[in-house]
């Protein structure tokens, strides 16, 4: 009898994992458990085209559902999984029915972080699967005000629609800047200067510490004496990984759950993708945790190889990207901990603008922010994995074509 394969976790990390086992020539069975009723879709359109009404869920799916079909795939969806028997190689479904694997994948993903004092209050919405959408979209008409919690890339681009559809925004967020936990000082003067140019308000070092209901509409009031009024809230303060399954059947995780540089988790028989892991990074020296869709993909299909068999490392150079406006920000590799910033281009301009920000640790380049600069992003992907030391005059000088950062 072939070997089963279950895979808990029906969106990108999932999908992709079901996949590439077939390509990677699995004969067994594959059963794709997902929570969402929707067929498996793009999540990164959901804060974008999506929100603003360009692009429909059939547009947004990951594969079409003969996919699934022709590739022998069962997908079982509106499902979820209650507990995993280590032992027995089973999990547990909500109503009850057991299911045995050979291989188990745990690719459940993040949710999002709820925000403690909206917790009673009515037009409080979050930014993470379709059916949210659905619920907000209804919120949204002209000259009604949204208040935005959390100055992170979800609650921008939210925001970046929203105005675009003339609703009057305003951006809280508690830290000193916008972005702070994923770029520079100098990307999230750019943004924030952006945001302000298309009618967004945008205040930081601001701390909402109650909100209170007033009738349909309700009052935000800040630790500083401020005070909000607005029609609907959206709050975007992170995401929190979904590890209780992981937890529960004992296996090793904090804050994600803990897997080698192949993929797979303290049980030998598990192994897990996406936002739900912490993996190793030899490029950094550090385990990290990742919330991004190459991130989930790559590191699925690495597992898929390595549940047949193979002993592939995953090692990716980390890569994100957010769409604002006219302007597309890509993102390679992480800053945190750089010494030194050096900027190809000019941040001013708007959405004309076009630039680079390098971000160098002893030397070291460790990170790239790109606006309108898709050479030096591409580059910088192979440079950051190489470890490669690029003198910041080099980096700087309009005159060196990025392929020739190296050389020079």
């Amino acid at each position: 009898m072939s070997e089963s394969c279950i895979i808990v976790g029906a969106s990108h990390a999932g999908v992709s994992l079901a996949l590439q086992l077939r390509r990677e020539g699995w004969v067994g069975p594959i059963t794709l458990i997902g929570d969402e009723a929707e067929l498996p879709y793009h999540r990164p359109p959901l804060s974008k085209e999506h929100l603003a009404g360009e692009k429909g869920l059939d547009a947004m799916q990951l594969r079409p559902a003969k996919l699934y079909e022709d590739n022998n795939i069962e997908l079982l969806l509106a499902t979820r999984v209650t507990a995993i028997d280590r032992e027995a190689r089973t999990v547990t479904l909500e109503s009850g029915r057991k299911l045995n694997y050979q291989k188990l994948a745990l690719c459940t993903g993040a949710s999002v972080r709820k925000f403690a004092p909206a917790a009673e209050v009515e037009n409080v919405h979050y930014i993470r699967t379709a059916q949210d959408i659905a619920q907000l979209e209804p919120q949204i008409e002209k000259g009604r005000r949204a208040l935005i919690i959390g100055g992170g890339y979800i609650g921008l681009e939210a925001a970046a629609v929203l105005a675009r559809r003339e609703v009057s925004v305003t951006v809280l967020e508690m830290s000193d800047r916008i972005l702070q936990r994923v770029t520079g000082p100098d990307m999230s003067a750019y943004i924030q200067s952006l945001h302000e140019s298309f009618g967004v308000q945008v205040l930081t070092g601001v701390e909402v510490d109650n909100i209170e209901a007033q009738g349909k509409q309700m009052l935000v009031c800040c630790t500083d004496g401020k005070r909000f009024e607005a029609d609907f809230l959206i709050v975007g303060i992170g995401v929190l990984p979904n590890t209780d399954l992981a937890m529960s059947a004992g296996l090793e995780g904090e804050s994600g759950i803990h897997v080698n540089e192949y993929g797979q988790t303290s049980d030998e028989h598990i192994y897990a993708a996406g936002d739900c892991t912490i993996h190793p990074s030899h490029i950094y020296g550090r385990s990290i945790r990742l919330e991004s869709v190459p991130n989930a993909n790559d590191q699925a299909r690495t597992v898929a190889a390595n549940i047949c068999g193979k002993q592939q490392v995953y090692d990716a150079v980390p890569w994100f990207w957010s769409d604002q406006y006219a302007i597309k920000l890509q993102m390679a590799g992480l800053s945190a901990g750089y010494d030194e910033v050096v900027l190809r281009g000019s941040v001013t301009g708007g959405i004309e603008a076009s630039f680079a920000l390098f971000y160098l640790k002893q030397g070291v380049l460790i990170a790239v922010d790109c606006v309108a600069r898709p050479k030096e992003f591409m580059i910088s992907k192979q440079l950051i994995k190489a470890k490669a030391q690029i003198p910041a005059s080099v980096l700087a000088n309009e005159d060196i074509a990025p392929l020739d950062f190296a050389a020079s």
